[in-house]
């Protein structure tokens, strides 16, 4: 299958009009994938094995729309002058970040909704967060975008990946950084961190925060190497002022409830 992912069609098939783009199909693997995860670890922690359901009924849509909101607010020098463009998302535009800090928001009013304890639930589901952006940023390959900037073939053999990547990322006659593939490993590394410090069994919400930081940190370097970034003012991007402030509020929090909390709950209670 890997062996053909560098010749294929951005398009998987079509359906009279309704034309299903490799992009889509990958983000709903790695939506589906991240759920099964999640929901599993839900039922450990004596949650409803429905309890997950109901909230990504919410939280997808929602995440959708506030990747796109996202991206338009810092692409508004564009849009202010074709509106009509707002609600193209078929055309491309739309922002991790955005995404998250909607999700979050969902989660957040689900879970007071619901009587839960949001830092459980955001602990339960962290590495389910990163297994839907691992899995993710393999779209932007087969769009050939997010990429970075332009390097040798030796450079990329160098990173001894296989060949049908550094392939791939030969667009428009030159060879560029495969940032998505870094952010996927550094992703993917941070997978196996989170389900190890299950077992330790650490103070509530800190798996939460440990992927805020973990994630901000990869994010912040790799940001800096793409060429398609959003930019608050001047060469600040938007990223990686994001990324900050994530690892400021996680590294607050976490300081603030050892130290404020007496015996807090920890991941293991129910």
């Amino acid at each position: 299958m890997f062996s053909l992912l560098a010749t294929i069609d951005p398009i998987a098939f079509s359906l009279g009009p309704i034309t299903v783009r490799w992009y889509g199909v990958i983000i709903a693997a790695g939506i589906v994938i991240a759920f099964l995860v999640g929901q599993r670890e839900m039922v450990k922690r004596g949650l409803h094995p429905e309890y997950l359901t109901d909230l990504l009924i919410w939280a997808v849509p929602l995440a959708i729309v506030g990747a796109r909101i996202y991206y338009v607010a810092f692409e508004w020098e564009h849009y202010r002058n074709n509106l009509g463009d707002v609600i193209a998302i078929w055309n491309g535009g739309i922002a991790i970040h955005g995404a998250l800090i909607a999700s979050v928001i969902v989660a957040y009013v689900f879970t007071k909704k619901r009587n839960t304890s949001f830092l459980k639930v955001a602990d339960i589901l962290a590495p389910s967060i990163l297994i839907g952006q691992a899995i993710g940023r393999w779209g932007n390959f087969i769009n050939q975008e997010a990429h970075g900037g332009e390097v040798s073939r030796t450079f990329l053999e160098n990173l001894f990946i296989p060949d049908w990547i550094i392939n791939h990322m030969y667009i428009d006659g030159a060879y560029y950084h495969p940032t998505f593939l870094y952010e996927s490993m550094w992703s993917l590394v941070g997978i196996i961190i989170l389900l190890l410090l299950r077992k330790v069994n650490l103070v509530r919400g800190e798996l939460f925060f440990f992927y805020m930081i973990w994630y901000s940190v990869g994010r912040f370097f790799i940001e800096g190497m793409r060429t398609d970034s959003l930019y608050v003012v001047g060469e600040l991007r938007a990223a990686q002022l994001v990324s900050v402030v994530a690892i400021i509020i996680a590294v607050v929090f976490i300081v603030y409830r050892r130290a404020a909390i007496k015996n807090p709950p920890r991941y293991k209670d129910k």
